[in-house]
């Protein structure tokens, strides 16, 4: 589970990234699950679109990758959407932590 000051943080690096994945008419798809579960092994944070031909919002596809893909949902913003799951084994975004007080 993430806390906001490490969604704030992934919104942030979020920003930059380019729109990798594209939600269709077809909607969430094994293919395009396939797709976003690579993706996350290689960057850990991916940014999707929901086009308007599609039957789902952007809340419904987010939720449904994040769940076949055992990813987070960072935010939703209209029609895009930003997924999250850290690599185990070379983890390449290093998430602020709760400082003890």
């Amino acid at each position: 589970m993430l806390t906001s000051k490490q969604r704030a943080q992934l919104r942030g690096l979020a920003s930059g990234e380019d729109t990798i994945l594209h939600v269709g008419k077809a909607g969430i798809t094994e293919n395009l699950t396939r797709q976003a579960d690579d993706a996350l092994k290689a960057r850990e944070l991916i940014k999707g679109r929901v086009l308007e031909n599609s039957l789902l919002t952007a809340r419904e596809a987010a939720d449904a990758l994040a769940e076949a893909t055992g990813s987070e949902v960072v935010q939703v913003i209209g029609s895009k959407y930003v997924l999250y799951r850290a690599n185990p084994k070379e983890p390449k975004i290093q998430l602020v932590t709760a400082r003890k007080k």
